[in-house]
């Protein structure tokens, strides 16, 4: 991944997650979220460069769609993807759930 990832705050996560790619369709988790991109805790497999579509579940059970390149694996666990083509209404809503994690974690 890039240096972007390290650039950006990060936050402990746990949000539903529906994730399509090569492989088939998986309901996991991500456990870390930044405005770039995220983990997704799953067993599911994907390959270093695949691009997949993911719904972001929010806690007042509204869903965000997004698109993203996945830029790390680790097999058997999961895997980091990058954000892309992140509408400004999602960007938001990422915002907001950024913050409310940090606050959360005492990280304000």
């Amino acid at each position: 991944m890039t240096d972007e990832r390290r650039n950006q705050g990060r936050v402990s996560a746990s949000i539903e997650v529906l994730w399509v790619g090569n492989a088939g369709k998986y309901e996991s988790r991500a456990s870390d979220l930044s405005l770039g991109g995220c983990f997704v805790d799953t067993v599911g497999q994907v390959k270093l460069g695949e691009i997949i579509t993911f719904s972001l579940r929010l806690p007042a059970g509204e869903s965000i769609e997004i698109e993203g390149e996945v830029v790390y694996t680790y097999p058997s666990m999961g895997f980091g993807v990058r954000f892309t083509n992140v509408s400004e209404s999602d960007k938001k809503k990422i915002e907001w759930l950024i913050k409310a994690a940090a606050f959360r974690e005492g990280k304000q």
